[in-house]
Protein backbone atom coordinates (compact mmCIF):
# COMPACT_ATOMS: atom_id res chain seq x y z
CA UNK A 1 0.00 0.00 0.00
CA UNK A 2 1.69 3.47 -1.12
CA UNK A 3 0.17 7.05 -0.12
CA UNK A 4 -0.49 8.43 -3.24
CA UNK A 5 -1.38 12.56 -3.87
CA UNK A 6 -2.89 13.33 -7.51
CA UNK A 7 -3.10 16.37 -8.30
CA UNK A 8 -5.50 16.37 -11.43
CA UNK A 9 -8.20 19.50 -12.59
CA UNK A 10 -10.49 17.37 -14.77
CA UNK A 11 -12.85 16.10 -11.85
CA UNK A 12 -13.83 12.89 -13.49
CA UNK A 13 -11.23 11.91 -14.92
CA UNK A 14 -9.65 12.88 -10.90
CA UNK A 15 -11.96 10.59 -9.48
CA UNK A 16 -11.42 7.84 -11.96
CA UNK A 17 -8.12 7.93 -11.00
CA UNK A 18 -9.18 7.56 -7.15
CA UNK A 19 -11.19 4.66 -7.86
CA UNK A 20 -8.48 2.68 -9.84
CA UNK A 21 -6.06 3.30 -7.28
CA UNK A 22 -8.00 2.82 -4.34
CA UNK A 23 -9.32 -0.48 -5.83
CA UNK A 24 -5.61 -2.08 -6.04
CA UNK A 25 -5.36 -0.99 -2.00
CA UNK A 26 -3.41 2.31 -2.46
CA UNK A 27 -4.35 5.33 0.17
CA UNK A 28 -5.41 8.44 -1.45
CA UNK A 29 -5.25 12.28 -1.79
CA UNK A 30 -6.68 13.86 -4.55
CA UNK A 31 -7.19 17.82 -5.78
CA UNK A 32 -7.89 19.89 -8.12
CA UNK A 33 -4.68 22.16 -8.55
CA UNK A 34 -1.67 23.33 -7.17
CA UNK A 35 -3.10 25.89 -4.51
CA UNK A 36 -5.42 23.29 -2.72
CA UNK A 37 -2.83 20.63 -2.68
CA UNK A 38 -0.90 23.15 -0.50
CA UNK A 39 -4.03 24.12 1.77
CA UNK A 40 -4.44 20.65 2.17
CA UNK A 41 -1.84 19.67 4.45
CA UNK A 42 1.96 18.39 4.22
CA UNK A 43 3.73 15.89 1.64
CA UNK A 44 5.83 14.57 3.63
CA UNK A 45 3.54 10.98 4.08
CA UNK A 46 3.64 10.82 0.07
CA UNK A 47 5.71 8.17 -1.73
CA UNK A 48 4.25 9.16 -5.14
CA UNK A 49 2.79 12.08 -6.92
CA UNK A 50 0.58 12.13 -10.06
CA UNK A 51 0.52 15.21 -11.75
CA UNK A 52 -0.99 16.87 -14.46
CA UNK A 53 0.57 19.54 -16.39
CA UNK A 54 -1.95 21.75 -17.80
CA UNK A 55 -3.47 23.03 -14.34
CA UNK A 56 -5.06 26.32 -13.57
CA UNK A 57 -3.08 28.58 -10.99
CA UNK A 58 0.53 26.91 -11.03
CA UNK A 59 0.85 24.34 -13.48
CA UNK A 60 2.64 20.97 -13.27
CA UNK A 61 6.21 21.73 -14.67
CA UNK A 62 6.84 24.29 -12.19
CA UNK A 63 5.39 22.61 -9.49
CA UNK A 64 7.32 19.66 -10.23
CA UNK A 65 10.90 21.72 -9.97
CA UNK A 66 9.89 22.57 -6.66
CA UNK A 67 9.26 18.91 -4.99
CA UNK A 68 12.23 17.42 -6.93
CA UNK A 69 13.97 20.16 -4.70
CA UNK A 70 12.07 20.11 -1.32
CA UNK A 71 11.14 15.84 -1.65
CA UNK A 72 13.92 14.26 -3.51
CA UNK A 73 12.36 11.24 -2.89
CA UNK A 74 8.64 11.64 -4.12
CA UNK A 75 7.89 9.87 -6.81
CA UNK A 76 6.66 11.90 -9.77
CA UNK A 77 3.95 10.51 -12.62
CA UNK A 78 3.39 12.82 -14.80
CA UNK A 79 0.07 12.55 -16.89
CA UNK A 80 -0.64 14.79 -19.54
CA UNK A 81 -1.68 15.25 -22.76
CA UNK A 82 1.72 16.67 -23.79
CA UNK A 83 3.18 13.34 -26.23
CA UNK A 84 5.50 15.19 -27.62
CA UNK A 85 8.79 14.08 -27.75
CA UNK A 86 10.48 17.66 -26.94
CA UNK A 87 8.03 18.18 -24.21
CA UNK A 88 8.71 14.67 -22.61
CA UNK A 89 12.07 15.44 -21.88
CA UNK A 90 11.14 18.51 -20.58
CA UNK A 91 9.19 16.59 -17.77
CA UNK A 92 12.00 14.26 -17.24
CA UNK A 93 14.10 17.76 -16.72
CA UNK A 94 11.45 19.01 -14.05
CA UNK A 95 11.59 15.74 -12.25
CA UNK A 96 9.31 13.16 -13.68
CA UNK A 97 10.49 9.88 -13.14
CA UNK A 98 7.26 8.40 -15.52
CA UNK A 99 6.01 10.18 -18.14
CA UNK A 100 2.64 8.82 -19.57
CA UNK A 101 0.26 10.75 -21.91
CA UNK A 102 -3.39 10.87 -22.22
CA UNK A 103 -5.60 8.87 -22.95
CA UNK A 104 -3.81 6.31 -20.76
CA UNK A 105 -5.80 3.16 -19.40
CA UNK A 106 -5.88 2.83 -15.54
CA UNK A 107 -3.75 -0.77 -16.02
CA UNK A 108 -0.94 1.39 -17.15
CA UNK A 109 -0.94 3.64 -14.57
CA UNK A 110 -1.21 1.09 -12.17
CA UNK A 111 1.36 -0.77 -13.85
CA UNK A 112 4.10 1.62 -13.39
CA UNK A 113 3.28 2.54 -9.87
CA UNK A 114 3.65 -0.47 -8.99
CA UNK A 115 7.23 -0.64 -11.39
CA UNK A 116 8.35 2.45 -9.56
CA UNK A 117 7.40 1.01 -5.97
CA UNK A 118 9.44 -1.79 -6.02
CA UNK A 119 12.95 0.88 -6.47
CA UNK A 120 11.15 2.32 -2.66
CA UNK A 121 12.24 1.35 0.29
CA UNK A 122 10.03 -0.55 2.67
CA UNK A 123 6.90 1.66 3.64
CA UNK A 124 6.27 1.65 7.28
CA UNK A 125 2.45 0.89 8.26
CA UNK A 126 -0.32 4.09 7.03
CA UNK A 127 -1.81 5.87 9.15
CA UNK A 128 -5.51 6.54 8.40
CA UNK A 129 -7.27 10.11 9.31
CA UNK A 130 -9.02 10.25 12.85
CA UNK A 131 -12.34 11.26 12.12
CA UNK A 132 -13.61 14.61 13.75
CA UNK A 133 -17.25 15.52 14.40
CA UNK A 134 -17.74 18.89 15.68
CA UNK A 135 -21.49 18.25 16.01
CA UNK A 136 -21.20 14.94 17.71
CA UNK A 137 -18.14 16.29 19.54
CA UNK A 138 -16.38 13.29 18.85
CA UNK A 139 -12.85 12.41 18.18
CA UNK A 140 -13.31 8.52 15.74
CA UNK A 141 -9.60 6.75 15.77
CA UNK A 142 -8.31 3.02 14.90
CA UNK A 143 -9.28 1.99 18.52
CA UNK A 144 -12.32 3.88 19.66
CA UNK A 145 -14.71 7.24 19.64
CA UNK A 146 -14.05 9.72 22.17
CA UNK A 147 -15.63 12.50 23.47
CA UNK A 148 -14.21 16.08 23.52
CA UNK A 149 -14.90 19.45 25.37
CA UNK A 150 -15.85 22.18 23.21
CA UNK A 151 -11.95 24.04 24.00
CA UNK A 152 -10.90 20.87 22.35
CA UNK A 153 -13.11 20.78 19.29
CA UNK A 154 -12.55 23.96 18.58
CA UNK A 155 -8.55 23.44 19.32
CA UNK A 156 -8.19 20.08 16.84
CA UNK A 157 -10.07 22.73 14.01
CA UNK A 158 -7.60 24.54 14.34
CA UNK A 159 -4.79 22.29 14.30
CA UNK A 160 -6.37 20.60 11.34
CA UNK A 161 -6.80 23.67 8.95
CA UNK A 162 -3.71 25.46 10.16
CA UNK A 163 -0.48 25.48 7.67
CA UNK A 164 1.23 21.72 8.47
CA UNK A 165 -1.13 21.49 11.56
CA UNK A 166 0.56 23.72 13.62
CA UNK A 167 -0.41 26.23 15.84
CA UNK A 168 1.75 29.04 17.57
CA UNK A 169 1.21 28.72 21.54
CA UNK A 170 -0.81 32.77 21.36
CA UNK A 171 -3.03 30.58 18.61
CA UNK A 172 -3.84 28.31 21.26
CA UNK A 173 -4.40 30.48 24.16
CA UNK A 174 -6.59 32.96 21.89
CA UNK A 175 -9.13 29.94 21.02
CA UNK A 176 -9.67 29.58 24.98
CA UNK A 177 -9.67 33.37 25.35
CA UNK A 178 -13.72 32.85 25.16
CA UNK A 179 -13.30 31.69 28.93
CA UNK A 180 -11.10 34.09 29.92
CA UNK A 181 -7.70 34.47 29.94
CA UNK A 182 -5.31 31.16 30.31
CA UNK A 183 -1.63 30.60 31.72
CA UNK A 184 1.04 28.62 30.10
CA UNK A 185 0.49 25.85 32.29
CA UNK A 186 -3.25 25.61 32.30
CA UNK A 187 -2.70 25.60 28.33
CA UNK A 188 -0.01 22.57 28.94
CA UNK A 189 -2.65 20.64 30.91
CA UNK A 190 -5.15 21.22 28.19
CA UNK A 191 -2.93 19.84 25.34
CA UNK A 192 -1.95 16.83 27.54
CA UNK A 193 -5.35 16.06 28.59
CA UNK A 194 -6.22 16.34 24.48
CA UNK A 195 -2.97 14.11 23.57
CA UNK A 196 -4.43 11.32 26.17
CA UNK A 197 -8.14 11.18 24.48
CA UNK A 198 -6.59 11.08 20.78
CA UNK A 199 -4.29 8.00 22.29
CA UNK A 200 -6.86 6.60 23.97
CA UNK A 201 -8.98 6.59 20.60
CA UNK A 202 -5.97 4.73 18.82
CA UNK A 203 -4.73 7.93 16.65
CA UNK A 204 -1.12 7.73 17.06
CA UNK A 205 1.41 7.05 19.73
CA UNK A 206 2.75 10.64 19.90
CA UNK A 207 -0.30 12.63 18.29
CA UNK A 208 0.58 16.35 19.55
CA UNK A 209 4.20 17.65 19.32
CA UNK A 210 5.97 20.36 21.03
CA UNK A 211 7.31 22.69 18.59
CA UNK A 212 10.22 24.54 20.51
CA UNK A 213 10.10 28.43 20.76
CA UNK A 214 6.60 28.06 19.10
CA UNK A 215 3.84 26.14 19.72
CA UNK A 216 2.15 22.26 19.40
CA UNK A 217 1.54 20.42 15.75
CA UNK A 218 -0.78 17.44 15.27
CA UNK A 219 1.14 14.85 14.20
CA UNK A 220 -1.54 12.66 12.60
CA UNK A 221 -3.83 13.19 9.36
CA UNK A 222 -7.02 14.58 10.65
CA UNK A 223 -9.99 14.68 9.01
CA UNK A 224 -13.73 16.76 9.73
CA UNK A 225 -16.94 15.18 9.12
Amino acid sequence: MLNITIVEDHKALRESLVDVLALKGHCITAYEGVEAMQAGGSLDSTAIMVLDLNLPGEDGISLAKRLRLSHPDLGIVMLTARGEAEERQIGYDSGADIYLTKPSSGAELTAAIKAFARRLPPAGPVIKPAVLNPIAMTLAGAVTEVALSAAEVALLTAFAQAPNHRLHSSAIAKIASSEGDISKATMEVRIVRLRKKMVTAGVAAQPIKVVRNFGYQISTPLTIV
